[in-house]
């Protein structure tokens, strides 16, 4: 068993190629994992984690979730990767994917944000005439997070891929999953803050009365 945090050394050999590579845990402390060895070697040797076949004394390698250790994998073991690289107008279709799931992450934190500040609201954290122009606020940003959402859609739309660019394809669809799920939050939560400005409106004037 690899000792917690310490990197497991491995050499993957791909095509004519040998690579020496130490594979680390993405959790502090934690022990690496196949997905962590497999995302290392999507990095030196370009070929997608979906698309990789990983052979160890000649059984495939699948669980991404078990430790290396659960595998027999440890230290100066020889792993054969079978799998193809993509060409580099995949690679540039790709990129576009990724900085535009940066984007979507930096809207998503904005949403979050305002999900927070209602939520604060809501339990009466903030005096009683301040709440109508904070809620009139957050109304205004979370359309404005929408609005951001529906760009990015309409981006990621744009981007058309040949058939046989099946990572971007997969990409792809994976993003328009997760901006849909968004847009369904931020419409949800308009919602919520519409109910809550006219629940104080009706407040105010029964007090008016």
């Amino acid at each position: 068993m690899a000792a917690p945090g310490v990197p497991v050394a491995v050499t993957v050999t791909y095509s004519n190629e040998k690579y020496s590579i130490q594979v680390a845990s993405q959790q502090e402390g934690g022990e690496p994992t196949l997905q962590d060895m497999a995302v290392l070697i999507e990095q030196v040797t370009g070929v997608p984690v979906p698309f990789q076949k990983l052979i160890y004394k000649g059984k495939s390698l699948k669980d991404l979730e078990q430790p290396l250790s659960a595998l027999g994998v440890k230290n100066g073991c020889k792993i054969m990767l079978i799998g193809k690289r993509n060409s580099p107008e995949e690679e540039a279709e790709l990129k576009k994917l990724k900085d535009l799931e940066k984007s979507v992450e930096q809207i998503a934190n904005k949403l979050e944000e305002v999900n927070k500040e209602f939520t604060s609201i809501q339990k009466g954290f903030l005096a009683k005439d301040l709440q109508a122009e904070a809620l009139k606020q957050l109304d205004k940003r979370i359309k404005g997070t929408a609005e951001q959402f529906m760009k990015i859609l309409e981006q990621i739309d744009a981007i058309n891929l040949p058939e046989n660019f099946s990572d971007c394809k997969l990409k792809k669809k994976g993003l328009v999953k997760r901006v849909q799920v968004l847009l369904a939050q931020c419409d949800t939560t308009e919602g919520n803050i519409g109910q809550e400005m006219d629940k104080l409106q009706s407040k105010n004037l029964a007090l008016a009365e």
